[in-house]
């Protein structure tokens, strides 16, 4: 920028969109710094929700484990009821994810309950902290609820219409109703995460064992 008073200095011949090119780079550096803080701020804020529980956890708490002062928290959150909800929904972003599953035979319903089985387990394990303190929450907080019966909800009756798909096509004879063998098997798979989270070591296992149960619950044929 020129000083005060003086004209302002035409752009050199022959070099159009110069400044605006440096003007872009350095907004695009600003932006990547932006990103970076911010999900910095959004790590923090998780250790602490999960170490703290929702309640006892404060702004001050957030940027302390963040190491970051508080105004720049309230540069990218206008609260700590903000920052909780954005994890949520990258929870439940994590949980839709694990539905959708590439590189497998959609007609083998063995590989696709052994895939949807071990996906949906990982993605319980890794949120499970969070997800005790989101449950908690969601008690008390109409929103929290609506989208904590998103996470576990969309993909319980993704699975009941699965179900009732192979029943349709003869392939499957499930031990309850398509709604009900999708409800005991996500209540298996939070089970064996909350084991998990004592024993990682197990997980190879427990794929195993819960996709070994589900095969029953469905009703498919021996292999």
């Amino acid at each position: 920028m020129d000083e005060p008073g003086k004209p302002e200095r035409p752009e050199k011949a022959g070099t159009p969109g110069r400044t605006g090119k440096r003007e872009w780079q350095t907004r695009t550096k600003h932006d990547r710094a932006d990103s970076a803080t911010r999900a910095d701020l959004l790590t923090a804020a998780r250790r602490v929700f999960e170490r703290n529980g929702y309640a006892r956890t404060t702004v001050a708490g957030i940027t302390a484990e963040a190491g970051v002062g508080r105004a720049t928290f309230y540069v990218y959150f206008a609260s700590k009821e903000e920052v909780f909800a954005v994890l949520a929904e990258g929870v439940r972003a994590r949980f839709l994810a694990s539905q959708e599953l590439d590189g497998i035979d959609a007609e083998d319903p063995y590989a696709v309950a052994r895939e949807t089985v071990t996906a949906f387990l990982d993605a319980y394990t890794e949120n499970l902290a969070f997800i005790t303190v989101l449950q908690h929450q969601s008690l008390s907080d109409p929103a929290m609820s609506a989208l904590w019966e998103e996470i576990h909800g969309l993909p319980r009756r993704r699975s009941a219409r699965y179900t009732q798909r192979l029943v349709d096509r003869g392939l499957a004879d499930p031990a309850a109703s398509p709604e009900a063998v999708a409800q005991a098997a996500g209540g298996m798979v939070a089970a064996f995460a909350r084991g998990l989270a004592a024993a990682p070591g197990d997980r190879a296992r427990a794929a195993r064992e819960l996709t070994a149960m589900y095969v029953r619950l469905l009703g498919l044929p021996e292999r």
